[in-house]
C-alpha cells in the first residue's frame, strides 16, 4: 500500500478543487500538475470531489491520495516506452453526498484558485428542479454555482478570490458553456447582480480541448503490474505517451499562475480553440473514421492491426497527407507534426483499440470528421478526395452488413439509417444505392450528388469493393 511516508512525498498546499475522481483526469490532468509541482514552486494540492452518490468504488483517502500512473506507448522517435510514476499531487478525496459541509468549506481557502471538471459530455447541464438549499444539487454546474456563491459571500464579493476554471468536459468551448449554465442557476435562485458580476469579471473562465487515450484500470494486467513496480495499488491507472492540453485563455496570466514557463509539457495557451478542434477531428478522428469500413472489410479487426498491414498504413498516411492536411487552415509542419504523432498513436502495442467500438454512428462520424475536409479540398482545388471517398464507398459496402468472409456486421447506427440500407441493399444497382445516399440532404446538409464526379467515383469504388473486395480494390486508388 502507498503512504507518502514511506516514499517521502510532500503533501502539496491545497488550491485545486477537481470535480471528477476517474482515471482521465487522474491520468491527465493530476499527472501534469504532478510534473509542474516536481519542477516548479507551484505547491499546488487537489481536493477531488466526487460529484455522484456512488460508493463502490473507494475513495482515494485510503492510498493517501496516491496512485501509479503507467504511461505506454510510442514516442517521438519512434520507440516503444513504459513509465512508471507514483503522482502525488491529490491530498484527499470528499464525498459530497456525505460530507456536503466538508465541500462548502472548500470555498474557505483563499490560496484555492483552480477550478477542473471532468463530469462526462452530459455533465455541463442545467435542472430547474435543483435549488440553492439542496445538499447536494443534482447537476454539476448547480452544485458549483453553490461553492462559488459560498466564495463570494465569504471574501465580501473580493475580485481577486476568483478562480481560474479549467472544465475538461468533451464538448465545444466547455468553458464558455459552463459559464452561460452556472449564470442561469445565479438568476434562477435570485442570487443578485452584484454575485453575477462577480462570476463574470471575477473569474477566469477557460474553454480547453483534452487529447489522451487513457485506458484505465488495467484490469487483466493488475497482478503482473504489481509484480513489475513490487506493492500493490488498487488506483493504477494506464495511458497513452501522446497527451496534448490546449487552453483557451488569458496566456501571461495561465503561464505565470500554471508555473509553465520553462516547462517541456504539451500544453497550449491559445486565444481560440477552433483551429486546435479542427486538427484533431480532421487528422485523427478524420482517420480512424476513414479507416473503419476500410480495414474491418478487410478482415482486420483493431487499429493497431490497420497499421501493422502496408496497405492499409499507406492509405491512412495518403489519405492524410494528401487530402486532410491540404484541406486545414493551420502551420503545416505543424499539422505534420501532428500527423506524425496521430501514426505513432494508432501503432500503440498497449491499446487494443477495436474497430467495431469506433465504427458506433459511422454516418454521423463521415458527416463531421470527414466530409468537411472532401468539400473544402474540391472548393479550394476542383479535385475529389479519392481515398476518403474510397473510404466512403467502403462504409456503403460496410452497412450491407456482412464481411467478404461472409460473418454478419453488428451495425450500430439510428434505425432509420440501418433500415434505408437494408432496403437498398436489395436492388445491388451501385449507381442508385450511391445517389440515395449522397442524396441524404437532410444528413449531409446539401446534396452531395451536385458535386462534379462524386457520385460516379463513389459508385464506382463501391462496385469494385463488393465485386472483388477491398484489398484489390485498394490498389486502384492513386
Amino acid at each position: 500500500m502507498l503512504t507518502r511516508k514511506e516514499l517521502n512525498l510532500p503533501k502539496y498546499s491545497e488550491k485545486v478543487i477537481q470535480f471528477g475522481e476517474g482515471n482521465f483526469l487522474r491520468c491527465f490532468f493530476d499527472w501534469q500538475l504532478d510534473i509542474i509541482n516536481k519542477n516548479t514552486d507551484l505547491n499546488a494540492g487537489v481536493a477531488v470531489v466526487r460529484p455522484i452518490d456512488f460508493d463502490a468504488v473507494p475513495l482515494l483517502d485510503t492510498q493517501d491520495g496516491l496512485y501509479t500512473a503507467i504511461i505506454r506507448g510510442i514516442n517521438e522517435s519512434g520507440q516503444v516506452v513504459k513509465d512508471y510514476t507514483v503522482i502525488s499531487s491529490i491530498n484527499r478525496e470528499i464525498p459530497i453526498y456525505k460530507n456536503f459541509k466538508e465541500y462548502l468549506e472548500l470555498a474557505h481557502n483563499e490560496h484555492m484558485r483552480f477550478i477542473v471538471s471532468n463530469t462526462t459530455e452530459a455533465g455541463i447541464t442545467f435542472s430547474s428542479e435543483d435549488t440553492y438549499d439542496d445538499e447536494p444539487q443534482a447537476t454539476f454546474p448547480a452544485k458549483l454555482t453553490r461553492l462559488l456563491h459560498e466564495r463570494f459571500t465569504v471574501f465580501n464579493g473580493d475580485m481577486t478570490k476568483g478562480f481560474i476554471l479549467l472544465p475538461c468536459e468533451l464538448i465545444d468551448y466547455n468553458g464558455e458553456e459552463l459559464k452561460r449554465v452556472v449564470l442561469k442557476y445565479a438568476e434562477l435562485w435570485n442570487l443578485g447582480e452584484e454575485f453575477t458580476n462577480w462570476l463574470i469579471n471575477g473569474n477566469i473562465w477557460c474553454s480547453t480541448l483534452v487529447d489522451r487515450i487513457v485506458t484505465g484500470y488495467p484490469r487483466g494486467e493488475k497482478e503482473e503490474l504489481e509484480k513489475e513496480l513490487g506493492y500493490s495499488d488498487n488506483f493504477i491507472t494506464t495511458g497513452e505517451y501522446f497527451y496534448l492540453f490546449v487552453i483557451q485563455g488569458p496566456k501571461d496570466i495561465l503561464t505565470k499562475e500554471l508555473k509553465l514557463e520553462g516547462l517541456n509539457l504539451n500544453i497550449l495557451i491559445v486565444d481560440d480553440l477552433k483551429p486546435y478542434k479542427m486538427r484533431k477531428v480532421g487528422i485523427l478522428n478524420g482517420a480512424h473514421t476513414a479507416m473503419v469500413p476500410v480495414a474491418y472489410l478487410y478482415g482486420i479487426d483493431t487499429v493497431r492491426e490497420a497499421m501493422e498491414n502496408d496497405d492499409l498504413r499507406e492509405f491512412i498516411e495518403s489519405a492524410i497527407d494528401e487530402e486532410i492536411i491540404p484541406a486545414l487552415d493551420m502551420d503545416k509542419k505543424e499539422l505534420e507534426e501532428f500527423k506524425d504523432a496521430v501514426i505513432n498513436r494508432f501503432k500503440n502495442p498497449y491499446v487494443k483499440h477495436m474497430l467495431m467500438d469506433i465504427s458506433l454512428n459511422s454516418m454521423a462520424k463521415y458527416k463531421s470528421r470527414i466530409l468537411p475536409q472532401v468539400l473544402e479540398l474540391n472548393s479550394r482545388t476542383g479535385k475529389l478526395s479519392k481515398k476518403l471517398l474510397f473510404s466512403l464507398a467502403a462504409l456503403i459496402r460496410f452497412y450491407k452488413g456482412v464481411r467478404e468472409n461472409g460473418d454478419a456486421i453488428q451495425l450500430r447506427d439510428d434505425k432509420h439509417h440501418l433500415d434505408m440500407y437494408k432496403e437498398l441493399w436489395m436492388t445491388n444497382n451501385y449507381n442508385e444505392i450511391v445517389k440515395a445516399v449522397l442524396g441524404l440532404e437532410n444528413h449531409w446538409d446539401t446534396d452531395l450528388n451536385k458535386v462534379e464526379g462524386m457520385t460516379d467515383l463513389v459508385a464506382k469504388y463501391l462496385e469494385m469493393i463488393d465485386k472483388v473486395g477491398v484489398a484489390k480494390a485498394l490498389k486502384e486508388v492513386k
